[in-house]
């Protein structure tokens, strides 16, 4: 008697076989947010070791080339896994991006390196190479820690050697911030009516990071309010135009995807439209100013009007109350004072003199009086 139950795939749990458009098998693992596939052939030795790199999330080596590349239990391997792990694939494209580029650096410099054997002078080696640029330095001890908690989930080492250790203190405070004036001779280069001055404005007057400025367009607008999406924190935020703002859109064609538009009128990448306004300013004599630095001006002008660090993340998206705090000290200091200063009440001395002249008043009013 002949059944038509399907015959039992051979393959793993996990593991799906098809053929490619050049007709060749490949073989590929999927399990839940990871998938990969297994170049060696099935079944063998170099297979079994790929199959069980794969349930760890991690994509090993193929070849002898691969294994010099990833050694087992190395930088390099753990590298590789973390990027098949959903804390790295729930990540927006931008931090995607950038904790790559920390991580691709760590693998270049010490990717052959055994993750078990690493200690906390192996750390602060690592961090101190980059001693002269802080900022770089605490990054890559936010990455190596960030790293070494996945080796602790594939229990491939027991403690975290970098455990409450401290990174370098900031020298600068980041971007700079611009100024009224270095705004104002962005502004006397680039006139009403140019792709830099509408930048400019997309961004002091929404205080938005570049990768959400490019974003934004006429299918966003609601009357005199636009919608953001933010890609790194994924905050959805929607804003009054200023009349500034509205006066720069007003001249974008309607069916223009997005404001800011390549010369193909084509949105920009993130990358792409900061290189490109790299040399906007540069072109108004300002080489110190960046798109980012416009971000952190939106917030001074904010809180030099008096807002609120809760009010200013409700325009900025920031999360964080500590980062608007930090966003916002480049405020004008002096105006600010000048305006507290006006707030406080006369010297004691001459409240007495004017209550006494006062009083004199009253008598001498009591007196013709009666």
């Amino acid at each position: 008697m002949t059944t038509n139950r399907r015959a039992r795939s051979p393959l793993p749990k996990h593991v799906t076989a098809s053929r490619d458009r050049h007709g060749k098998i490949r073989l590929r693992f999927r399990r839940a947010a990871f998938s990969c596939y297994l170049k060696s052939a099935f079944p063998s030795d170099a297979f079994d070791a790929e199959y069980q790199a794969a349930l760890k999330g991690e994509k090993a080596a193929r070849g002898e080339i691969g294994k010099k590349r990833n050694p087992t239990g190395s930088f390099a391997a753990l590298i590789a896994s973390y990027y098949g792990s959903p804390e790295f694939r729930g990540l927006s494209t931008a931090t995607q991006s950038t904790y790559r580029n920390i991580c691709e650096t760590i693998r270049r410099l010490d990717g052959e390196k055994p993750v078990a054997q690493l200690q906390r002078r192996h750390v602060k080696s690592m961090i101190g190479k980059l001693s002269e640029t802080p900022a770089a330095a605490n990054n890559r001890l936010r990455m190596l820690r960030i790293l070494l908690r996945h080796a602790l989930d594939l229990e491939w080492i027991k403690t975290d050697p970098t455990a409450k250790m401290k990174g370098y203190k900031k020298k600068t405070d980041g971007f700079h911030t611009w100024t009224e004036d270095e705004i104002a001779a962005f502004e006397a280069r680039h006139p009403i009516g140019t792709t830099a001055r509408l930048a400019m404005t997309l961004m002091l007057y929404l205080g938005q990071r570049r990768g959400d400025a490019v974003q934004l367009g006429w299918h966003l607008v609601s009357g005199t309010r636009i919608k953001v999406r933010q890609e790194k924190t994924k905050a959805r935020l929607e804003i009054l135009m200023h009349q500034s703002l509205i006066e720069a859109i007003e001249h974008i064609p309607r069916d223009q995807k997005t404001f800011i538009a390549t010369s193909k009128d084509e949105p920009y990448s993130a990358a792409g439209f900061g290189n490109w306004f790299r040399d906007r300013c540069d072109e108004a004599g300002l080489p110190h100013c960046s798109a980012h630095g416009l971000r952190k001006a939106a917030a001074r002008r904010l809180a030099e009007a008096g807002n609120s660090a809760n009010y200013i993340a409700a325009v900025t998206g920031h999360q964080s109350l500590k980062e608007v705090e930090r966003y916002t000290r480049a405020a004008d200091q002096k105006h600010m004072a000048d305006a507290a200063i006006e707030t406080m009440p006369a010297r004691s001395d001459k409240q007495q003199q004017l209550s006494n002249a006062a009083a004199e008043l009253d008598k001498q009013a009591d007196k013709e009086l009666n």
